[in-house]
């Protein structure tokens, strides 16, 4: 397996997709039925596969990821062979960029001595869904690119 099994909830949301992936194999549902009972390791070679089928396709797709820790602000825009990287780090420790409160401090001092941004380019070493995939263990989340595009814009004009 490439990537990770999709969970239960991500399996009961994908129902529909999962029913056509078996049926693309030739597999209706009784006989999913007697696969899950009489062969269930054949049966989680299917969840296997079915799961990295949905994250490549995920993975493929994705142009922006967004991580939030305490004090740093990790955004990236994923191209085909590199991603670029906005670092934001806050230099009060006290600073929580996982709450609310710390969200706002951000916004109101986005531009003092406070906070430093760092930029960044990094060619990938690996399969770049792979890479991704990477991030995304690490804790970094799918995004609609929102706020990279405004902090990138600011930064560069």
């Amino acid at each position: 397996m490439k990537y990770n099994r999709l969970t239960k909830e991500q399996f009961e949301e994908l129902h529909p997709e999962f029913i056509n992936f078996l049926a693309s194999q030739s597999i209706d549902k009784a006989e999913w039925d007697t696969i899950k009972t009489e062969k269930p390791e054949v049966a989680e070679q299917e969840l296997d596969v079915f799961s990295d089928l949905i994250w490549e396709g995920v993975l493929s797709r994705a142009n922006y990821l967004e991580h939030f820790s305490k004090n740093h602000i990790f955004l990236f825009q994923c191209f085909d062979s590199y991603i670029e990287s906005i670092i934001l780090k806050s230099l009060v420790t006290e600073t929580d960029f996982l709450t609310k409160e710390g969200l706002q401090w951000l916004s109101d001092n986005m531009f003092t001595e406070t906070i430093e941004i760092k930029t960044g380019r990094k060619e990938f070493t690996e399969e770049r869904n792979a890479s991704l995939f990477g991030l995304i263990q690490q804790g970094a989340f799918l995004s609609n690119g929102q706020l990279y595009q405004q902090i990138n814009s600011i930064i560069t004009s």
